[in-house]
């Protein structure tokens, strides 16, 4: 008898092994580690928001932390090990770049932690889920719009966000194929970053606008800036300058600051993301896989471009002011 009991026993081990530890993960109340790109935007907290909503309606845990600046990808990548070490259920992650995240993500992944990616890409594969915007798609929108304003023709300028993050360098590559199907628009400058806030978006603003001054105003027709901070930066630089309603500007993400501007007549629109959502599909996503269920490995939370045209609708009343977690 002794011996056939020491079988099953071995036996019972290997199987619970086999599991990978998913059965201790259902045994009891699911914590969901979200890591957004930084806590210090509007955006991040709308996702925030959605991630709460999902928890709520789903019975998980949110564990919600980021670094404060949107580029230090360093303690980005401390917060996953931490969280690793902990050993969370599953960790949503919205990568500071593309690259640098690429080990943090496997090393949860072996640790048997699933992790869904959300508003920026990664390149690797190793994910369940990715959960954004079409942003190449947004990015096309705000070029299509800044097109149709100028007639197809006059000088633009793209200021991009920063080097690495993938979600701004897609819209920026949508909104450059965009225009070139326009022989009459020249893109002038388009090589020059804002920087992860609004103040070193001001001041490359500030230089750009300088760069492209002449006696009777400014040599640029069209203007695009694809992030909250890098919009902000240019519409401050457009105001202080005096430049603002004298050219067609259109940035990305929501802002009261940019409605206010939108209705003054000093930007043509915004490209809009829906983060509530994007943080709300993010955790769902992720619980379904935790809990068997099969999820799509692309998901797509959808891009609107607001002018003052459409900007009382109903329909996009819930992107211009969405809610924020406290």
């Amino acid at each position: 008898m002794p011996k056939p009991l020491s079988i099953l026993s071995l036996a019972l081990a290997a199987a619970l092994a086999a599991c990978g530890g998913g059965a201790r993960k259902d045994a009891g109340k699911l914590r969901i580690a979200v890591i957004p790109k930084g806590t210090t935007h509007e955006f991040w907290r709308a996702v925030h928001a959605g991630a709460i909503k999902a928890g709520e309606e789903l019975g998980v845990t949110i564990e919600w932390k980021g670094p404060l600046q949107e580029n230090d990808r360093e303690e980005q990548i401390k917060v996953i090990e931490n969280f690793v070490t902990r050993g969370v259920s599953g960790i949503a992650l919205a990568p500071l770049d593309h690259a640098a995240l690429v080990q943090p993500v496997a090393n949860a992944t072996r640790a048997n932690i699933p992790v869904v990616i959300f508003d920026s890409d990664l390149k690797s594969d190793d994910y369940v889920s990715f959960v954004a915007t079409d942003n190449f798609k947004g990015g096309a929108l705000a070029g299509e719009a800044l097109a149709q304003a100028l007639g197809g023709k006059g000088n633009l300028i793209l200021l991009r966000y920063a080097v690495g993050s993938a979600s701004t360098t897609n819209r920026e590559e949508g909104f450059l194929a965009a225009v070139a199907k326009y022989p009459g628009l020249k893109v002038v400058s388009s090589n020059q970053y804002a920087g992860v806030t609004t103040e070193t978006g001001f001041q490359a603003s500030e230089n750009l606008l300088a760069a492209h001054k002449t006696a009777t105003g400014l040599s640029v027709d069209g203007i695009f800036c694809a992030n909250e901070s890098s919009t902000f930066g240019m519409l401050r630089a457009l105001v202080d300058g005096g430049y603002a309603g004298k050219v067609h500007f259109i940035g990305f993400d929501a802002s009261p600051k940019f409605v206010a501007a939108i209705k003054a007549g000093q930007m043509d629109g915004m490209v809009l993301q829906n983060p509530v959502n994007m943080g709300y599909l993010a955790v769902k996503t992720l619980v379904q896989h935790l809990r068997g269920q099969p999820v799509d490995k692309r998901i797509d939370t959808g891009a609107t471009l607001v002018t003052k045209a459409n900007l009382g609708d109903p329909a996009v009343a819930g992107l211009v002011s969405p809610a924020l977690a406290p």
